[in-house]
Formats: structure tokens, C-alpha cells, sequence
């Protein structure tokens, strides 16, 4: 029976403050670095693990969490996701040593493994009626786009008037607000018929390929594209891929049954997602070096510089998921907002030493956050959408992965190609003086936007010629119509785990 609409909305509420607490940990962090690392004194060279360990633990380990909160029940799963994060951001804001920050980073990505797809599944199956379920996922979608924009502003404010140990003390505060809403407001629907098995070699096998994957595109930032280490790991994922892939279709128990992501409709939303991740970390990598290093912005500055990115990307969700979506479908929305982002990013490669923030920065940020709102809500909607309860949380997975994918992939390749950018404008532009470095960083960053614009254009093209038009519907394993959609995450499955 459905739950009471106030109930279901104080769910909601629930699971947002851990989406956030879960997207806010990816940026508030970096922002924090620099005094991380005058208290701790550890190396540049080591820096890149503060962020690197936690990646590695939460990208490789979604699809598994994604599927024990199938298994173990959601609202246990997300309990024990909220009391792990927080424990692991304690441990790490208590850190006296480099060693013990790291080890809490990776526990912190273990449990955010555990808890982002289950903040999804619990949305999933709580909103089934369409139009509540469309302003539901408008939201979700917005703080999934906004969450990047908003550490960047509380960790400049955390790290400016307290330390940056507040930096991770913050979420226990969240922590502890979404446990008692978990207690109160998410429901444990009865768990009937036999508990499903966990397919634990698809589980190995993938979670070592997602980790090869993360790390080798980490490794390109570090040690170059040209590295054994880089090439390497990339090769070892795919091989690791292939095998998961031909294990899946004759396991007993998958732990992705390849119906959800063969989907046209699904595909083109994990593709959606993965792409906006990657151009989306591209952003606020480079305006955040951009805007301190070359404006001279303060860290607080720089948060501030965000917000109305982030004000035009929540209307923007709202009115796509309540009004254009139900409209148009995703196969209009989704690439009108990969072609906005496309503009949005070629505006930014104008930007020069002596830019103006009103007139030449936050007009294409603006139209950035404007094109986030169109995508995101509307692909996260369609990547979950008529998938069997039982596979909810496996699904919503997929979502988190594709996007922590993306984010790796955005980071190390902009990052590679913005440094050699750098680099050949610094030699052909000798002496090297302040001027010319200043003006090598920039256009360093015009051509990470430029790679950005590109990677938008393409994701619109795909976006159009993967998803369905409206009223095509979706498969779950077999024909589902499009008016039976909702039916198919309401209705309980036989083998659900609760």
C-alpha cells in the first residue's frame, strides 16, 4: 500500500540530506587541501590521495553496495551507510597523521558505496505516482548536479573560519540528522518468498574492473597517458569488463542482469550521466583554479561564484521534471541540455587574464547550471524507471557509477590535455615570465573547456539517437508500456529483500 504523501516527502527530505552529505564529500574536501596539507605536512606528491582513496573505494565498490541494499533491505542498508560515513568523516577529522586521513578517506568510500545507491533505490521505490515522482527526481537531480558547487562554497567557509577538519566533522552533523529521519520516515515493506543470493564472482570481477578503471585514469593525472601503470590498469579493466559481462549472462543470481543497462532508454541515461559527470568536474576544476589563481579569488570567493550556477540549476530541474519532461520526454530535453552545455562550456574559452566576473564569468556559468537542470533530472528519472523492485538499488548503482566514471575520466583527461596545453604555450612563448605564465594557465583552461564543449556535443548526439520518443516505453527484461512503467518499481517482487 502506497505511504501517506507527507511521509513520503520527509523521505525524501531524508534521502537528500545523504545524496548531498555523499556529493558535497567529493568537492568540500579539495577545497581543504592546501591547509590539509601545511597541519599534516605531507608531499605534494601524496596530496592526490587524499582525493584518490576515496574514489577508488566508492567507484569500485557501487554496484556491490547497490546490490546488498537489494538484498539486506533498504532502510538497514541506509542506516548502516549514514553510521559508517559519519564514523569514517570523524576518524578523519580526528587524523594526526597522513596514513590515518587516507585509511578514513577509503572507509569513506566504502560506506558512500553502500549509501548513494541506496538514497536512489529508496526514492525509487517510495515515489510511483508519475507526477509526485517527477518533482521528486527534479529535486534529487538538482542537488546531484548542485552538490559538486555547494562543497566548494562550504568547504571555502568551513576551512576559512574554523578548520579543515570541519571539512569532514560537517557530515556527522548531516549523518546524524538523516539517521534519525531514516528511523522515523523510510519504510520496511515485508520481504516476501526467498532471499536472493549475492553472485559473489560478478561481484569480484567487477569491482576489480571498476578499480582498475579509477585508478588508471588516476594514474594518467600523476604519472601521464604514456605510463606501463596507466595503460596497464585501463587494459586490465577492460579485460575485467569482458569477463564480468559473459559471466552475467549465465549466472543464476547476476548482479546486474544486463536487461537494465541493454535498455535503449537506460543506456542513453547511465551514457547521459557519465558524460555530465565528466564535463561537470571539468568545470569546476579549472573556473576553481581560474577564478583563485588567476582572479585572485579567495576560496570563499570562489564558492560564492558558483551560486548562480547553482540557483538557475535547481529552477532549471524543477521545470524540466514537472513541466517539460512529462511533456517532451527525455529524448527532446536531455540533448537541448547536452547542446546548452556545449555553448555554455565554448563561452567559457573567452575567459583571459582580465575578465570581468559579472559579464564574462557568470553568464556562461549560468547557462551551465541551466543546462545540468535539463539533463540530469530527466536521466536519473529515465535510468530507474521500470526497473523490478528487486533490482532497484543495483540500478540506482549504475547511476552513481556512471557518474564517478565520468567525473575520473573528465578529471584525468582535461587535466592531461590541459597540461600540455600549458606546457607547449610556455615554450613557445619564452622567457617563461609571470605574464606568460599567467597567460599559458588560461589558455591551458580554454583547452580543457574546448575538450568539454566537445564531450557535451557528442553526448547530444548520442542522447538523441538512443533514447526512445515518448510513449515508446521501456523494457524490464520484457516489454514493459509505457503506463504500466510506474507499476513495474510498485509492484513488490517475489524475491525482494527488505
Amino acid at each position: 500500500m502506497p505511504e501517506n504523501s507527507s511521509r513520503r516527502w520527509l523521505t525524501l527530505t531524508t534521502v537528500a540530506l545523504a545524496q548531498l552529505m555523499v556529493v558535497l564529500d567529493a568537492t568540500v574536501v579539495n577545497i581543504a587541501l592546501p591547509s590539509t596539507q601545511a597541519d599534516l605536512g605531507f608531499s605534494d606528491g601524496d596530496r592526490q590521495w587524499i582525493v584518490t582513496a576515496y574514489s577508488l573505494a566508492f567507484g569500485s565498490l557501487l554496484l556491490l553496495g547497490g546490490r546488498l541494499s537489494d538484498l539486506m533491505g533498504r532502510k538497514r542498508a541506509f542506516i548502516i551507510g549514514l553510521i559508517g560515513f559519519a564514523a569514517a568523516s570523524a576518524l578523519g577529522g580526528a587524523a594526526d597523521s597522513f596514513g590515518l586521513l587516507v585509511a578514513a578517506r577509503a572507509l569513506q568510500g566504502v560506506f558512500g558505496a553502500l549509501l548513494a545507491p541506496t538514497a536512489l533505490a529508496v526514492l525509487t521505490t517510495t515515489f510511483t505516482i508519475p507526477k509526485e515522482r517527477a518533482r521528486a527526481f527534479g529535486i534529487f537531480g538538482a542537488i546531484a548536479g548542485a552538490g559538486g558547487a555547494v562543497g566548494l562554497l562550504l568547504g571555502g567557509l568551513l576551512t576559512e573560519n574554523f578548520s579543515w577538519r570541519w571539512n569532514l566533522y560537517i557530515n556527522v552533523v548531516i549523518a546524524v540528522i538523516a539517521i534519525v529521519g531514516a528511523v522515523i520516515f523510510v519504510s520496511t515493506p515485508k520481504r516476501e518468498g526467498a532471499r536472493p543470493k549475492l553472485d559473489l564472482p560478478g561481484t569480484v570481477l567487477v569491482s576489480a574492473a571498476l578499480f582498475a578503471l579509477v585508478y588508471g585514469f588516476s594514474s594518467a593525472e600523476t604519472n601521464d597517458w604514456d605510463s606501463p601503470l596507466t595503460w596497464g590498469m585501463l587494459g586490465a579493466s577492460v579485460v575485467l569488463l569482458v569477463a564480468f559481462v559473459l559471466w552475467q549472462r549465465r549466472a543464476a543470481h547476476p548482479l546486474l542482469p544486463l536487461s537494465i543497462v541493454l535498455d535503449r532508454n537506460r543506456g542513453a541515461a547511465y551514457s547521459s550521466v557519465l558524460i555530465a559527470g565528466a564535463g561537470m568536474f571539468g568545470i569546476f576544476l579549472f573556473v576553481t583554479y581560474y577564478l583563485q589563481t588567476t582572479l585572485g579569488y579567495t576560496p570563499i570567493q570562489t564558492g560564492l561564484s558558483f551560486l548562480p550556477m547553482i540557483l538557475l540549476l535547481i529552477t532549471a530541474a524543477q521545470l524540466s521534471t514537472n513541466i517539460f519532461v512529462p511533456r517532451f520526454g527525455p529524448k527532446v530535453m536531455v540533448p537541448i541540455g547536452m547542446a546548452l552545455a556545449a555553448l555554455g562550456m565554448a563561452w567559457l574559452t573567452h575567459l583571459d587574464v582580465t575578465a570581468v566576473y559579472a559579464l564574462d564569468v557568470m553568464p556562461p556559468l549560468m547557462l551551465l547550471g541551466l543546462a545540468m537542470g535539463t539533463i540530469m533530472p530527466a536521466s536519473i528519472q529515465t535510468a530507474t524507471l521500470g526497473v523490478d523492485r528487486q533490482f532497484a538499488g543495483v540500478a540506482s548503482a549504475m547511476v552513481n557509477t556512471s557518474q564517478q566514471v565520468g567525473g575520473s575520466i573528465g578529471t584525468a583527461l582535461l587535466n592531461t590535455l590541459a597540461a600540455t596545453a600549458a606546457a607547449n604555450y610556455l615554450a613557445d612563448n619564452l622567457p617563461a615570465t609571470a605574464e606568460v605564465a599567467a597567460q599559458a594557465a588560461v589558455h591551458s583552461y580554454a583547452t580543457a573547456y574546448w575538450w568539454g564543449a566537445g564531450f557535451f556535443a557528442v553526448g547530444a548526439v548520442i542522447a538523441a539517437l538512443l533514447f526512445r520518443r515518448k510513449g515508446q516505453g521501456v523494457t524490464v527484461g520484457v516489454a514493459v508500456p509505457e503506463e504500466r512503467a510506474d507499476e513495474a518499481v510498485a509492484e513488490p517482487a517475489p524475491a525482494m529483500g527488505h
